[in-house]
């Protein structure tokens, strides 16, 4: 009489490695996102940081201390995953918010005194260039991370999207108040549509802190 071939054997010692490849998929796509924006967000900083500072712009300053806060939670995204580090989401996502809040507070405050004091900024043509660059590229990511955000449930990284579609809207107040002052000297205009920024950050800080986000981008 023949002995029965073990048909069992072989399927169940293929699973193992079936699921540790779809494991692997996300993360790959998230780290590839990830890693476009911290590229993206250190040329950005830098150039938003030179406009701000050489054009003496408010708005331009909450553009570029945007993109360092979104340049420090696409980093806080990617701890989660670092050895020894591992980062929870809740705590990823929190850290985000804080970001944020902190964004608001610091931009709120610098219109004012740009008001007060009556600043007037300069026309600058490299702060008009890289927030109309970030106008296209910014919704794509957001558009990107929210998706694999809803595939992988990963909340620190729809809080991550969040913040990206933020930076576009930044972007184009920010060019609407360069635009504005270059084409009719408004003094003004620009740390008004600094403070116009304000509510945005506020309101993209406790979505991510309450785990939700907007359907904005």
């Amino acid at each position: 009489m023949t002995q029965p071939e073990p048909i069992a054997a072989q399927p169940f010692m293929r699973t193992p490695a079936c699921a540790s490849t779809a494991e692997l998929r996300p993360r790959t796509r998230v780290f590839w996102l990830q890693g476009v924006t911290l590229a993206w967000m250190l040329v950005e900083f830098g150039v938003a940081t030179y406009a701000a500072v050489t054009a003496q712009s408010v708005a331009m300053l909450a553009f570029a201390g945007d993109s360092l806060v979104e340049l420090l939670s696409a980093s806080v995204v990617l701890l989660q995953w670092v050895p020894r580090v591992a980062l929870s989401e809740r705590k990823a996502t929190r850290a985000a918010s804080v970001m944020l809040f902190i964004l608001a507070t610091g931009v709120a405050a610098t219109a004012l005194a740009s008001l007060v004091l009556k600043v007037r900024p300069d026309v600058c043509g490299a702060g008009i260039g890289i927030t109309a660059a970030a106008l296209v590229a910014m919704p794509i990511l957001a558009w990107l991370k929210r998706r694999e955000a809803r595939r992988s449930g990963n909340s620190a990284l729809a809080a991550d999207a969040a913040q990206s579609a933020a930076c576009a809207y930044l972007a184009l107040i920010a060019l609407v108040g360069l635009g504005t002052n270059a084409a009719f000297h408004i003094a003004w205009f620009d740390a008004a549509a600094a403070l116009a920024a304000v509510p945005i950050l506020v309101y993209e800080g406790k979505q991510a802190w309450r785990g939700q986000t907007c359907g904005c981008c």
